[in-house]
């Protein structure tokens, strides 16, 4: 499913402009407690994959775009790749995932398909071993 959102600079973002690159997507919101947990473990995994083709796709669910920014500052969240269409549970995409409950992700393989989804700590680092080595 395509996505194709804009950033916190007004710039759009469309996923399949990753293709070649394994995704995960991840939908999120700074006002969610589990979410913000799991951000440290994300980091750190996107940190040591980064340079071997892996890279996140943020999709966030808030509604305050100052709340968005301050949340991807105070978490760290280094990648670039962060969009919302600022319509919280209404977000088209979160629609198009069947998203009803947030932390959730999405793992792509390099041609865009979904491989896994939902991977929790270290289950992310486990699986992106698997593929990437």
């Amino acid at each position: 499913q395509e996505l194709n959102y804009k950033t916190p600079d007004g710039d759009e973002i469309a996923l399949s402009s990753l293709r070649g690159k394994v995704v995960l997507i991840d939908f999120w919101a700074s006002w969610c407690g589990p979410c913000r947990m799991e951000n440290p473990n994300v980091v750190k995994t996107y940190e040591k994959y980064k340079d071997k083709g892996f890279t996140v796709y943020s999709v966030s669910l808030d509604t305050d775009m100052n709340k968005w920014k301050q949340a991807i500052e105070a978490d760290n969240l280094s990648w670039p790749n962060h969009v919302s269409d600022l319509k919280g549970w209404q977000s088209e995409a979160a629609a198009k995932y069947k998203v009803n409950s947030i932390p959730a992700t999405f793992l792509l393989d390099q041609n865009g398909q979904i491989i896994d989804q939902n991977l929790r700590g270290g289950q992310l680092e486990q699986k992106l071993q698997e593929i990437l080595g």
